[in-house]
């Protein structure tokens, strides 16, 4: 339930923003091509869990509107890499603060004991979560 009242406030946000011609999924990839610009697009897909197919049209949809660049690495043409542009950076960024002013909001008013037990319960969480993916796959 929190989860998806994540998401919607995420493209509610998007759809008043500067970037109301982003979808949640495709800020989902800019999020994970992130800053290091230097990731091919298996490894993209991979942090998404999707094909290179499914990410594929996603990325060419992102170059067209501006926010993601292919580049063809000089020592070996062959391979290319996904990078933000200055608009995909912004973006990055602006996605970033909400994550962290969430989190910090989540933790306002707790004792340390307190923030210690919410980070061992999310730990848990994940952890069955990633167990979940693995058996599914």
């Amino acid at each position: 339930m929190i989860f998806n009242e994540i998401l919607l406030i995420e493209e509610d946000a998007l759809k008043q923003s500067e970037f109301s011609d982003l979808t949640i999924k495709e800020m989902h990839t800019i999020e994970a091509i992130g800053l290091s610009g230097n990731l091919s697009s298996s490894e993209v897909a991979k942090k998404l869990s999707v094909t290179v197919g499914t990410l594929s049209v996603s990325v060419q949809n992102l170059v067209k509107k501006g926010y993601v660049e292919r580049v063809r690495l000089p020592e070996d043409r062959r391979v290319v890499n996904l990078r933000l542009t200055k608009r995909g950076k912004l973006l990055y960024r602006l996605h970033r603060k909400f994550h962290l002013n969430m989190v910090n909001q989540t933790l306002s008013g707790l004792n340390d004991g307190e923030a210690l037990a919410l980070q061992k319960g999310l730990k848990n969480l994940h952890t069955f979560l990633d167990e979940i993916k693995t058996k599914t796959k």
